[in-house]
């Protein structure tokens, strides 16, 4: 079970690295929950597959590039906490002062759940 569970996210960062969305949504189950957490305020949440791939779109376009390379992985039973060093250069400019251009660089944490060996919610902390 836990080799099916890290095959899985390491599958779904290969595709959102890839910006490949439907790659991304192969793993999740249907009533997927994403949320994004940035110091503590949630920033976005999803539910289900459409939404989460109206927002895996929208993101896209925000990064000419970007990499998210796991640092660590542990596994409990249904779930997983990763962390992730991620890097990015923006495509356009941020509401936050960021310009087109810039080289974007740092550490967030996220918890895969998993029912069915399906991605069931994810949760991104930066």
């Amino acid at each position: 079970m836990n080799t099916q569970i890290e095959q899985s996210i390491k599958k779904y960062i290969h595709a959102y690295n890839d910006f490949d969305i439907e790659s991304m949504l192969i793993g999740l189950h249907p009533s997927i929950v994403f949320k994004s957490i940035s110091h503590g305020e949630i920033d976005v949440v999803t539910v289900g597959r459409d939404e989460f791939r109206v927002q895996a779109q929208k993101a896209a376009t925000y990064f000419r590039h970007r990499e998210q390379l796991i640092s660590d992985l542990t596994i409990h039973n249904q779930w997983a906490e990763v962390n992730v060093d991620y890097k990015a250069i923006l495509a356009m400019d941020l509401p936050n002062g960021m310009k087109q251009g810039e080289y974007l660089e740092l550490k967030g944490r996220s918890v895969f759940c998993f029912e069915n060996d399906l991605i069931l919610s994810i949760e991104d902390y930066i």
